[in-house]
């Protein structure tokens, strides 16, 4: 379940329109649905050792719902900063035996601090439930947009990629492996800026390798689907999968007669791309699905690659 999407029903008793600060300090305008916080100055939920309780929060609407419970659109009393409460069910997380699963995404994610990565401030529980206190993501999922508009024009998947290769840069240096990219778990801010958003496959690797079969049938590798070894270099085919899909609007190796079927062509790269895509654009995708992820394009090369930098200008400054 994502963290900060725009649907619901649920709103704020206020309906007035003003500014708040988001994570990065920049000043947004609200939309008439969330309450105008009396003042601006950076939360308090930076505090890391605060005690939490759900006492400290104005709840709102409903922003997204998944199997083990809700996000709802919340205001922390003491800054009157805006974030989204992720209220999850102990019962429904036990019943599926995802504890230990749950624990890692809390561990990895409290400690990142990425533009692109979205904040997990802290946590709470209850006799009940168990609550996340996250960056809310005002334009909500990135699969609803990539749905909306069909494909995305090259300049603006090449903006995401970006995006997302910055990201992906800063969690390997971390020696975290993503290991679920796909649209359902990317989010959106209020200025239409990516924010990595579901880390429930993420592992922090201090040993590289990995044998564990997780993720999105579409976005795995063919080392995954043949049950061999893993490392950080699964997320480089999973970043060139995702340009695909944003580029084409379906994935690279989607079979619609049957898992099995999508298992073989992914197995043995059955990469057809259309003629429609630019050669630059073709050319990064071929280098990122490549069937030995040691042959992958790294993500540092990703950062200048010419498609890269004739699509995004902030990339031609870094």
């Amino acid at each position: 379940m994502s963290a900060a999407t725009s649907s619901g029903n649920d709103d704020y008793a206020t309906h007035n329109s003003g500014t708040y600060n988001d994570a990065s300090g920049q000043r947004m305008k609200i939309p008439p649905e969330i309450p105008r916080p009396v003042a601006t100055r950076q939360p308090g939920l930076e505090s890391g050792n605060r005690h939490w309780s759900l006492s400290d929060f104005d709840i709102g609407r409903v922003l997204g719902k998944g199997k083990f419970g809700r996000a709802y659109l919340a205001r922390e009393k003491n800054s009157n900063y805006i974030c989204a409460l992720k209220v999850l069910f102990k019962t429904e997380l036990m019943e599926s035996k995802i504890e230990k699963q749950l624990r890692r995404e809390v561990e990895i994610q409290t400690h990142l601090r990425h533009p692109h990565i979205l904040r997990l401030y802290g946590y709470f529980h209850d006799e009940k439930r168990i609550y996340l206190i996250l960056e809310y993501a005002a334009r909500g999922e990135m699969y609803k947009l990539l749905q909306k508009q069909g494909s995305f024009s090259e300049p603006m998947a090449a903006k995401y990629i970006w995006q997302m290769a910055t990201a992906l840069n800063y969690l390997h240096g971390k020696r975290v492996i993503h290991r679920d990219i796909k649209p359902e778990n990317l989010l959106l801010n209020a200025n239409g800026d990516l924010k990595i958003a579901d880390f429930g496959w993420s592992v922090h690797a201090r040993n590289s390798r990995r044998r564990t079969l997780c993720g999105t049938l579409d976005y795995l590798p063919p080392e995954m689907v043949e049950g061999r070894d893993h490392n950080a270099s699964v997320d480089l085919w999973s970043l060139g999968v995702l340009m695909y899909e944003f580029l084409v609007g379906v994935p690279p190796f989607e079979d619609l007669q049957s898992h099995k079927a999508t298992y073989r062509r992914i197995a043995k790269v059955d990469l057809h791309i259309p003629p429609e895509v630019s050669s630059d654009a073709a050319d990064l995708i071929k280098r990122l699905l490549q069937y030995d992820g040691e042959k992958r394009l790294p993500l540092a090369e990703v950062l200048r690659h010419p498609w890269i930098l004739k699509n995004v200008p902030e990339s031609r400054t870094r």
